[in-house]
């Protein structure tokens, strides 16, 4: 089994973004993504889930390392200050490396 190294940038943020973060991830060149309603809580305390202005997603996106990093640079410029967001980069092993 051949398993290719990449990451996945995950990004949780407050769910009024959602089309916004679909137009960066779409732009830095991503070949798709994965979207979660999540739940919790945190420094901007308690965020309840569901597809509201109110909740908060997940948006997972595997790709190579140079996206990763363009996707977070853009979202950190444009969404930190003023929104609820926390990105995180894992390194992940994908077995059908065409796809990303």
């Amino acid at each position: 089994m051949e398993i290719t190294e990449v990451k996945l940038l995950t990004i949780i943020a407050e769910a009024v973004l959602e089309p916004q973060l679909i137009e960066v991830v779409e732009e830095k060149g991503a070949g798709g993504y994965t979207i979660t309603d999540a739940r919790g809580s945190g420094s901007r305390g308690v965020r309840s889930a569901g597809w509201t202005h109110n909740g908060n997603i997940r948006l997972e996106v595997i790709c190579t390392s140079d996206v990763a990093d363009d996707i977070a640079a853009c979202l950190r410029e444009r969404y930190y200050a003023d929104y609820a967001m926390v990105l995180f980069v894992t390194d992940v092993g994908v077995l059908r490396p065409d796809k990303f």
